[in-house]
């Protein structure tokens, strides 16, 4: 694709990244998604045309060529939450691009993000997290692989963690302390509680950890030894769901959404729980305020005479 670019446009946007990279610290994940999506944008202009776009083609996008694009990933199958991520990656870029060039690309801005439909997090009954937490080594074929298993699934429940962020953890991480600092999405950084048990279910999996580990080594490892793979977490929690009858939604993830639900059913502040998931917006926090009323309304259907 990138060969549909002109070198004047390949040029701005490996200028515009390298910007987003060091002075909005952007992470690699979304600089590499940016690059993608504005590179998929150009590309297209490119067939759309005839011919890569040059700077005069690109301070003079009309609304028709967003339109054009955004007809284009929708018939090839992109979702609206895709193509949005996509329309605020080329918004971005030519934002910047007009500030350098002296041009204010109107037609770019002021196109209309396709309307997504929030989907509400899916937890956990406090009851099955708790079976998971207990039974999720059930399946290990060796009993420092269950130590493991159980330790990951605690710091996602019981610390929120995202898998990423678990498995992110290093050797000189542990002994847990009273809190971690974890570096989360776009580098933003939180401090965490770590729960008693949590602390327990470390120890318990490096007491039994066959491997030597270097203070700089990943913390969680897999059967021989190299970095523990999230498939693999994946897996022993689709082999969990399955003895326990849970449904599929009963994903690792699902374990971070439980952690929050509870936190916030049993009085949680939205804004402590807003800072302890790392999110950016406490609008994404919210969420889980319609998952707890979604919950109540269950109930009370369920069980109020009038109802």
């Amino acid at each position: 694709m990138s060969l549909a670019l002109s070198p004047a446009a390949r040029t701005a946007l490996s200028d515009w990244l390298a910007e987003e990279r060091a002075l909005n610290g952007a992470a690699a994940n979304t600089i590499r998604a940016y690059g993608a999506d504005v590179t998929g944008f150009l590309a297209f202009l490119a067939e759309y045309d005839g011919a890569p776009a040059g700077p005069a083609r690109l301070a003079a996008i009309e609304l028709r060529d967003l339109r054009a694009w955004m007809a284009h990933e929708r018939g090839r199958g992109l979702g609206a939450r895709s193509l949005a991520r996509a329309l605020s990656a080329v918004k971005g870029f030519f934002r910047w691009y007009g500030r350098r060039e002296g041009f204010e690309p109107t037609a770019v801005l002021s196109v209309r993000a396709p309307k997504i439909r929030r989907k509400l997090p899916r937890p956990l009954a406090e009851d099955a997290a708790r079976a998971v937490l207990d039974t999720v080594g059930d399946s290990a074929r060796a009993p420092w692989i269950a130590a493991r298993d159980g330790a990951v699934v605690t710091l996602l429940y019981g610390c929120g963690l995202r898998i990423s962020e678990a498995l992110g953890l290093l050797r000189r991480d542990a002994p847990l302390p009273d809190s971690l600092r974890i570096v989360g999405k776009g580098g933003k950084e939180r401090i965490v509680p770590v729960l008693p048990a949590a602390r327990e279910a470390v120890a318990a999996y490096l007491r039994l950890c066959p491997f030597e580990l270097a203070p700089d080594a990943p913390l969680f490892r897999g059967a021989r030894g190299g970095p523990l793979n999230a498939r693999l977490v994946a897996r022993a929690m689709e082999q969990t769901r399955g003895r326990l009858g849970l449904p599929a939604t009963a994903t690792p993830h699902a374990l971070r959404h439980s952690f929050a639900t509870h936190l916030l059913a049993a009085g949680g502040d939205l804004r402590a729980i807003q800072e302890l998931l790392g999110h950016a917006s406490l609008s994404t926090t919210q969420a889980y305020t319609a998952v707890d009323t979604a919950r109540l309304m269950e109930v009370y259907e369920a069980a109020h005479p009038r109802a």
